[in-house]
């Protein structure tokens, strides 16, 4: 067993690609207050508003550092869909986002609800929509999808990983992935993520 050294200011965590590569049978829908509502290319400081806010626990930040025409590329695209999470209220407390730019292929880019939320069982309605979501979705010649994939790392929550295996995705890919600290850089706050050391 060999040990590598992180250079300061780095972060380094173990990335799981997941698939799922057929359609899994019809399970009961499971119950939640919680709504899902469309955002068709939304403003990018909305969008980032809430990213940052169901992310920013698990130092999501890949898409604050992005400049505007990039990310409006991605998020305005067609062929990438977005929903918003909302209470009640109409407050947005989640998001979900479906990439479907490979043909026959769904990604699951993000997925996620603010952590006052977490361990109530809205994840696993959240998954069932974008299952449902995912294999309905179609192509210009009306060809369903053939593949749905998701990845997550280890600074996402402890219990992620098991969570998309239960939900039916097998693991296939491990990765490692190092970057730059995004708080250290000022595109999170220093005080984001106190469960992952901050070593400048």
């Amino acid at each position: 067993m060999t040990f590598t050294s992180v250079p300061a200011g780095q972060i380094t965590t173990i990335v799981t690609s997941l698939e799922m590569t057929s359609k899994p049978p019809l399970r009961p829908m499971p119950a939640t207050e919680l709504q899902l509502k469309r955002w068709e290319a939304p403003a990018l400081d909305t969008y980032r508003a809430l990213y940052r806010r169901v992310g920013e626990p698990w130092l999501w930040f890949s898409r604050l550092i992005m400049a505007d025409a990039e990310l409006a590329a991605i998020i305005h695209d067609a062929k990438v869909k977005i929903w918003a999470v909302t209470d009640l209220r109409g407050i947005e407390v989640g998001i979900l986002e479906l990439d479907f730019r490979e043909d026959r292929q769904c990604e699951i880019s993000f997925f996620g609800l603010i952590p006052e939320l977490n361990g109530k069982g809205h994840g696993r309605w959240l998954m069932a929509m974008a299952l449902q979501l995912g294999w309905a979705e179609k192509n210009a010649e009306g060809e369903g999808v053939e593949r749905m994939w998701v990845h997550t790392c280890t600074l996402d929550g402890p219990g992620a990983l098991g969570f998309y295996r239960k939900s039916g995705f097998v693991p296939y890919q491990r990765q490692i992935e190092t970057f730059a600290d995004p708080r250290l850089s000022g595109h999170l706050p220093m005080d984001a993520a106190p469960q992952i050391p901050l070593i400048a």
